[in-house]
């Protein structure tokens, strides 16, 4: 009898952890054209049919932009409709946005589609993010928030790593429509692995007193440190590393006949990251079993990573961009799933929909903003400028929390 409560316990935990592999390798697919967006729309622009560098920051926002308004309404979606029919159309629209970077060179037509792969994130994002916190108990969410964001990274990685390779030795037009492509072998992946019925959040996951729950420092600590992940990780980082490495180092390199320029390095990089995730976010996650736990975690990549900032934008020479570089993606590993986390943490005990739409709502506009200022920026003054200011900002927000870890009867610190 023991043993097949034990077997049955087990059966369930598998069930719900192939739950978060499936909806991680299904935005792993559905992100690839973005990833590679991010490294190469910086360096050929024209090619992609852009006349200024100020377009560029455009399409890089426009899709964080849009999901502010959106992503309340997909809140409301994923009360009444199935996980697995969002998830659904998130694959179709990302499929389609793939394809259009190579297949269109209209700028406002290429704004239309970066919209539509905006509310295509949300759908991802907000859905992955419940099918996360349904999956998961106390003593194991921040392993499965690491699992989650670690496997969906290597989407990250493909699409930064190779399309950054491809985009050197072909073409944009080759190299989206190769994406969008394999983005339509998700489809089967959703009906596999996404269960057809997914406890519904309007009756379950609602807990009483949320109205007074948005009185609650905690609560507010996710939502600062959220929008502070997107302009800083998702937002600045992301967007202008390619523009970065090409001011630095202008000539390209070439290696057994292959082109290693700025879009390549810059590719690779970024794909760092997102080959280490899958290892080291749920070692991450499983340390962050309280909130003291995370408030340490929190001040170590904030006080890092501004560091590292100024450090990057101020290397002159690769001997220190290189290493700098590689350790804030070691920090922004720490970083973003600390976040998450922390988020997932305070949803489970509210109202999950609600709790999770405000969290990618705050991550968005921060991911909107980055790309935006740091091109204006950049425009008008120089990338050092930008990351400087960066940097300083973040070692700020790290005095702010430590002040806020000294006191410790603060209500931020309180379960």
């Amino acid at each position: 009898m023991k043993s097949k409560m034990q077997r049955r316990r087990r059966n369930w935990g598998d069930s719900r952890k192939n739950q978060v592999i499936g909806i991680a390798l299904i935005t792993a697919i559905s992100v690839l054209g973005d990833a590679m967006l991010l490294i190469a729309l910086p360096i050929y622009w024209e090619e992609a049919g852009l006349v200024s560098l100020w377009q560029v920051g455009v399409l890089l926002s426009v899709n964080r932009f849009i999901r502010l308004p959106v992503n309340p309404l997909i809140g409301l979606f994923y009360q009444h409709f199935q996980r697995r029919t969002g998830i659904l159309i998130a694959v179709y629209l990302a499929v389609a946005t793939t394809a259009s970077y190579g297949l269109l060179s209209n700028f406002w037509l290429l704004v239309w589609m970066r919209a539509l792969w905006g509310i295509a994130w949300s759908f991802l994002r907000l859905g992955g993010y419940l099918i996360v916190i349904e999956a998961s108990t106390d003593s194991n969410r921040g392993q499965y928030v690491g699992l989650y964001n670690g496997l969906w990274g290597l989407g990250g990685l493909t699409g930064m790593l190779v399309g950054g390779i491809l985009i050197d030795q072909t073409s944009f037009l080759l190299t989206a429509c190769l994406f969008a492509f394999i983005g339509l072998t998700a489809i089967p992946v959703v009906y596999w692995l996404i269960p057809a019925k997914t406890e519904h959040t309007s009756s379950s996951s609602r807990v009483k007193g949320w109205g007074k729950g948005w009185n609650s420092g905690r609560i507010w600590l996710v939502l600062v440190t959220g929008g502070a992940v997107g302009i800083m990780v998702f937002g600045l980082f992301a967007s202008t590393l390619s523009q970065l490495l090409a001011s630095r180092f202008p000539s390209s390199w070439s290696v057994s006949g292959l082109t290693i320029g700025a879009a390549s390095l810059a590719g690779f990089i970024q794909a760092v990251r997102w080959a280490w995730d899958p290892f080291l976010a749920p070692k991450i996650g499983k340390l962050l079993n309280h909130s003291r736990a995370m408030f340490r975690s929190l001040l170590v990549v904030l006080f890092s990573g501004g560091a590292m900032f100024i450090i990057i934008g101020n290397s002159m020479t690769l001997t220190i961009l290189i290493p700098a570089l590689l350790l804030f993606q070691l920090t922004s590993t720490g970083f973003v799933t600390t976040s998450d986390t922390l988020a997932a943490s305070t949803a489970a005990k509210t109202d999950r929909v609600k709790m999770m739409t405000a969290y990618t709502i705050t991550v968005d506009v921060g991911a909107a903003l980055g790309p935006l200022i740091s091109f204006w920026l950049m425009d008008i003054s120089s990338i050092a400028l930008v990351y400087t200011l960066a940097g300083s900002l973040l070692l700020l927000f790290g005095v702010g929390w430590l002040l806020v870890f000294i006191r410790k009867d603060h209500p931020l610190l309180q379960e």
